[in-house]
């Protein structure tokens, strides 16, 4: 039966924590702008998972360095305009349709 961790093991398991930055989420007032934005990221979750490839595999395919896709994957977006994530978006789904709703 594996027992739960001490005090002192929780407490270095949560000092290594502090430095990961998990995927952010979209809020619950979220502007169209930023609900379109997150969209667009799921596009390439999504991508990434249907064609079974690495965070690697995809920075490569979209000529970017693997932080920046990571960045992407987890929906830290502060640095990319609208405008690269769609350019990026277009070079593994060069049919890309936007609409305006």
């Amino acid at each position: 039966m594996k027992k739960f961790p001490n005090p002192s093991e929780i407490k270095e398991i949560n000092k290594k924590l502090e430095k990961i930055e998990g995927t952010k989420s979209l809020q619950k007032n979220a502007t169209p702008l930023e609900k379109f934005r997150f969209e667009l990221q799921q596009k390439f979750v999504i991508y990434k998972m249907k064609h079974n490839c690495s965070q690697k595999e995809l920075a490569d395919k979209l000529e970017i360095d693997e932080a920046k896709i990571s960045k992407i994957l987890n929906h830290r977006l502060d640095e990319f305009s609208t405008d690269r994530l769609i350019t990026l978006y277009q070079k593994i789904d060069p049919n890309l349709k936007l609409a305006v709703g």
